[in-house]
């Protein structure tokens, strides 16, 4: 079995100390072009892997983003996280994740936090009320994921162009008597911008809207169901997967399996427990990527102010 070498054996090979070989994988500046080159040639044609205590050494310090999710229970932040961490990871950041719990006192307390233990950088997950000021001071070692900034690079979703997405596949199924259920429309994005693409949808085709909206819970959904069923209905819209679980339990209750029901977040878990119900993915794994691309970007100079809007996966059985 080949010996994996250690920081010991990089820094005996390259005649420099260790403290030396942790500076170059810290990126500190106090090391000599031509040493730096040696071992960085010495790291790359031995295939050596720092461990984090080794790259804390010689005054240098690990490489660390912050997260900072609305809800840990989330599954859509979630997989937007797993963008986030196999980006960072990649790049030889750590990193920290803490859940703001949509209050914007917590999610600043964190962002204090994180200033003090003097992060890298951050990425944020924004929503509706809260005030993106403390957030800005960051600058360009910030990126917010979902809502947007002139001060601060961010990531958002094509929330009209989802439900789009949603009610042309439900067309192509013979079903018109669509209804809708969705959240507060205080909620600029999932709300708002979500309710306005059925609506429009509903004038465009000539239709009677017929829509609820609530809290983003199953048990709203589940509470609302009743208010948007009509003999005709067939089928249901919902902003979320999580409105979607609450809508089809209450069906299933009912015993509507005739009604077609959809959500956003390609939750696995929906249709497997329902039937006659899918789900589209508006990207979270790829807006994690693009977010913790843009701060590393960032953070390596380029200090632009950059806003991405997410496209739908193309490659989606809808």
């Amino acid at each position: 079995m080949t010996k994996k070498l250690t920081i010991v054996d990089i820094a005996k090979l390259a005649g420099v100390g260790k403290s030396t070989v942790s500076r170059v994988l810290t990126n500190h500046p106090k090391v000599k072009a031509s040493t730096r080159e040696k071992v960085e040639r010495l790291i790359q044609e031995s295939g050596f892997v720092p461990s984090k205590s080794a790259q804390a050494m010689g005054g240098g310090r690990s490489k660390v983003v912050g997260i900072i999710v609305s809800r840990l229970d989330s599954v859509s932040e979630n997989k937007a996280v797993s963008g986030i961490l196999d980006t960072v990871y990649a790049a030889g950041y750590d990193a920290l994740i803490m859940e703001g719990q949509f209050s914007s006192a917590k999610t600043n307390e964190h962002l204090a936090v994180l200033q003090k233990r003097n992060v890298d950088g951050v990425i944020l997950f924004g929503f509706t009320g809260y005030d993106l000021s403390t957030l800005e001071k960051l600058a360009h070692k910030a990126v917010v994921i979902a809502v947007d900034s002139d001060n601060v690079s961010s990531v958002g979703y094509d929330n009209y162009g989802i439900i789009n997405q949603v009610i042309a596949y439900i067309t192509k199924q013979k079903k018109q008597h669509i209804s809708f259920i969705g959240v507060d429309v205080k909620d600029k994005t999932t709300g708002l911008m979500r309710l306005n693409a059925y609506l429009d949808y509903c004038k465009a085709a000539n239709i009677k809207a017929c829509f609820q909206t609530g809290q983003l819970s199953y048990k709203s959904a589940y509470e609302l169901t009743d208010l948007v069923l009509t003999s005709e209905t067939q089928a249901i819209v919902c902003a979320s997967d999580t409105l979607a679980i609450g809508v089809a339990k209450r069906l299933q209750e009912l015993d509507r399996a005739d009604i077609l029901v959809s959500g956003v977040g390609a939750t696995e878990l929906l249709a497997f427990i329902f039937p006659n119900t899918f789900s589209v993915d508006p990207g979270y794994y790829a807006a994690g990527e693009a977010s913790a691309n843009l701060l590393i970007k960032q953070l390596g100079g380029d200090q632009e102010v950059t806003h991405l809007t997410q496209k739908i996966p193309i490659n989606q059985n809808v």
